[in-house]
């Protein structure tokens, strides 16, 4: 899961209700609802990471508790740092190396293939600990072997509360699906059907989780003319740098892995777009593109909500958190050359959903920029299918799995 931004800090309320997007308080708070939110992240780039982030940031301002650990961190002889490293590596050097993985581990299908649980049962001690140290009411998998280890736990009566597993993908690989857990909850309903065929547990459609500064403030607010100072301040950056071209965000994700980046930045620049080109923390990325004629390479970006409504459209390689923030935002996205594995996967779900294009060459890519940069109804209907993908918070969902008491079997 990819995303520019990293974790967040605490973020401030929503402004106010907005058509097609979760409500960011659950309703008023009852005795059976859980009240301590144990979520379990993985620092795998910053997609994960700030989807946790999001989830306490909406229970501490409703009045509960929330505590975020990442499981890569409860994994002993420092194991979870070696399976960030080997992944981080493979995604950006060797991506043939993660299809295969992906293929072996991963794939959806009826064949049989090894299963996340041994590697996940390593953290187990460690993060029973935190729930009885916690006294945590549900416990929140929002990565896939978190979701292993919970439904594991879950599933010899080890883990006494219910777990609740967020997941972030559109595609819904096979180490997200343990039967253990008590309910899935998914982008969309046609992840959720498959969740339910998959397993036979309960899944719902909440939508993705997203902060509220990414969705404008009132309807139609994503047209220029109706921003705020963060917004206008990226498009004089933009008119300086672009002189009126459209300003197209390129996304490799918080690692910076992409395949021939500078090259579709190139590309885009010599067919009148201004490529806004976001690199993560790889350096070697940015100096490669530092310099080059028009192509804005900005750094390291804090304001996404700002610079995601500067901007006509996304490319997107990963089909994760950014991608549904620019959807929240009310931007257009085109997956093009995205990340083998999960990443393809999702690229193609989002396009089968209508809420992307995907452009598996150049002149598709090209061809896609010029119908959906343009104001118009073909660009109209593709904000309003992104918008209508959120929503219920997942947050009231979270709560209530407690007093749902979904039974064992």
């Amino acid at each position: 899961m990819s995303s520019e931004s990293s974790v967040p800090p605490p973020l401030p309320a929503a402004r106010g209700p907005v058509a097609g997007r979760p409500p960011t308080r659950p309703g008023p708070v009852t005795p059976s609802e859980a009240e301590r939110l144990l979520v379990v992240s993985a620092s795998m780039g910053a997609g994960h990471d700030t989807v946790a982030a999001e989830l306490a940031r909406r229970a501490r301002t409703a009045g509960k508790q929330a505590r975020v650990v990442d499981v890569l961190a409860l994994l002993p002889y420092g194991l979870g740092g070696g399976l960030r490293g080997f992944y981080q590596a493979a995604v950006r050097e060797a991506p043939w190396v993660y299809a295969g993985v992906y293929d072996l581990f991963l794939r959806p299908g009826p064949r049989p293939r090894p299963s996340g649980t041994p590697l996940a049962r390593l953290a187990g001690g460690r993060l029973m600990r935190l729930v009885r140290e916690w006294r945590a009411d549900v416990v929140v998998p929002v990565f896939h072997l978190a979701a292993q280890l919970t439904g594991h736990l879950r599933t010899r009566g080890v883990l006494q509360v219910p777990s609740a597993v967020v997941v972030v993908d559109f595609a819904v690989h096979r180490q997200w699906l343990h039967p253990g857990n008590d309910l899935h909850l998914c982008v969309s309903e046609e992840t959720a059907d498959e969740v339910r065929r998959g397993i036979g547990r309960p899944a719902e459609a909440t939508g993705p989780v997203v902060a509220p500064e990414f969705f404008p403030e009132e309807p139609g607010a994503e047209e220029p003319g109706a921003e705020e100072p963060g917004t206008a301040g990226w498009r004089q950056r933009i008119q300086r740098y672009g002189g009126g071209r459209p300003a197209v965000l390129v996304s490799a994700g918080a690692w910076g892995a992409g395949s021939h980046l500078p090259g579709t930045a190139r590309l885009l620049a010599a067919h009148g777009f201004l490529p806004v080109v976001l690199c993560g923390h790889n350096e070697r990325l940015r100096r490669a593109l530092s310099g080059t004629p028009g192509v804005l390479v900005p750094g390291w970006v804090t304001d996404m909500p700002d610079l995601l409504r500067a901007c006509a459209a996304l490319v997107d390689n990963a089909a994760g958190q950014t991608a549904v923030q620019a959807l929240a935002a009310g931007l257009p996205v085109i997956g093009h050359r995205p990340l083998p594995g999960h990443g393809t996967e999702g690229v193609r779900r989002m396009a089968d959903l209508g809420l992307c294009d995907h452009a598996p060459d150049e002149p598709a890519l090209l061809r896609s920029l010029t119908r959906l940069t343009e104001p118009g109804p073909r660009r109209a209907q593709r904000i309003a299918a992104g918008r209508a993908l959120f929503r219920e918070d997942a947050l009231s969902r979270l709560v209530r799995v407690r007093a749902a008491g979904h039974p064992r079997s």
